[in-house]
């Protein structure tokens, strides 16, 4: 098989085409006395992965509300689905969820959210009994790649027909902008619990959500930019988190994946969190502000989604990062004070939300 075919995150069974789809669903609600049965449609999840971890907070709020939730995983690589299960179990233990294998239908279920254009496609090829059917977009997809087959196919998921729910007001406006779909808008939330300021020490240094496997993630214009850096601040201190195996041009600490808490410890040491993210929002900039820390983000049209003053917005570019960083570094501001401008939310009331519109749609009749 070519190379090509391996990488693409589809079996070419299970490409669907918005212009023939017809997709059953149900003629009379589901009666409020009832609890619903919702499925989730997952690629398998690695420990530490922050649209996993969202989608399963938005899972274990539809079990508190007293729903049964099934999350069917999608490999297109026949992986066992056990295996995969045990990765869930440990890296989100408060979901109650049982996992099936999508490969063997979408069924047994009231409704069944999607959770990426790659399970999209398997939600309207493999979903095809009558049920309500949802979209939690998390990103504006279509970004993650070149315009070419992947752009366009991921980009037609939003002409499904499915309701879609949006993380954050930008990709809802994008959904209405390019397909004139009006999609239900959840806030960010910030786990406070984890992500808050510990006792004073000296702070030094920057740290990067490093991610070479994900373009969106802008990991050669940041390294880049680090590197600049350290050119003109030599004794400038560099944490590069997220990816194991990192080799930088320049001196720094690569920590690869770390737990929630012990991002946290870092977060509370350094200055400034260069964080780089091109298709919508990354979770980490609320964590950074939570813990006294300046995140540096790329400018783009997503500024309402982070309301914080404290955040310093670069042109992405090599040196309008470099600059932005040295501006933070050379005047810090008082990590009480950028803390206080962090969102003060947690994730529930995004997860209250959710679940009314999941429960709204669901018990509603045609």
């Amino acid at each position: 098989m070519p190379t090509d075919d391996l990488a693409f995150p589809l079996l070419a069974g299970d490409v669907a085409d918005a212009r023939d789809l017809h997709l059953p669903v149900p003629v009379e609600g589901v009666d409020r006395q009832r609890r619903l049965r919702v499925g989730f449609i997952s690629t398998p999840p690695t420990i530490g992965s922050g649209g996993h971890t969202t989608m399963f907070r938005m899972a274990t709020a539809l079990e508190a509300a007293g729903h049964a939730c099934t999350l069917f995983l999608y490999d297109r690589y026949g992986g066992d689905v056990r295996q995969h299960e045990r990765a869930v179990r440990a890296g989100w233990p408060a979901m109650r969820a049982r996992v099936m294998d999508a490969a063997s239908g979408i069924t047994g279920v009231d409704a069944c959210i999607a959770s990426g254009w790659p399970t999209a496609h398997v939600l309207a090829t493999r979903g095809v009994s009558p049920m309500r059917r949802f979209y939690f977009v998390q990103d504006f997809e279509p970004y993650f790649y070149a315009h070419g087959s992947e752009y366009a196919l991921a980009e037609d998921t939003y002409r499904f027909g499915f309701h879609c729910i949006t993380i954050g007001q930008w990709l809802a406006d994008q959904l209405k902008q390019r397909a004139d779909i009006d999609a239900d808008v959840i806030t960010f939330g910030c786990d406070h619990d984890t992500y808050h300021l510990q006792p004073a020490g000296e702070r030094r240094g920057v740290v990067f959500y490093a991610r070479p496997g994900a373009p969106r993630r802008g990991y050669m214009l940041g390294m880049l930019a680090l590197q600049e850096l350290h050119r003109r601040r030599p004794g400038v201190e560099i944490h590069l988190i997220g990816a194991p195996g990192v080799t930088p041009p320049f001196p720094a600490v690569t920590h690869g994946k770390v737990t929630p808490s012990e991002l946290s410890s870092l977060y509370n040491r350094v200055v400034a969190g260069l964080v780089l993210s091109f298709t919508n929002m990354s979770l980490v900039p609320d964590e950074l502000l939570a813990c006294g820390v300046v995140p540096v983000l790329n400018d783009m049209e997503n500024r309402s989604d982070i309301a914080s003053d404290a955040v310093r917005w670069a042109t992405p570019t090599v040196l309008g990062i470099t600059e932005a960083l040295i501006e933070v570094l050379d005047s810090p501001p008082s990590p009480g004070v950028i803390a206080a401008t962090a969102r003060t939310t947690g994730w529930s009331p995004a997860e209250a939300e959710f679940v009314r519109v999941v429960e709204d749609e669901t018990y509603k009749s045609r």
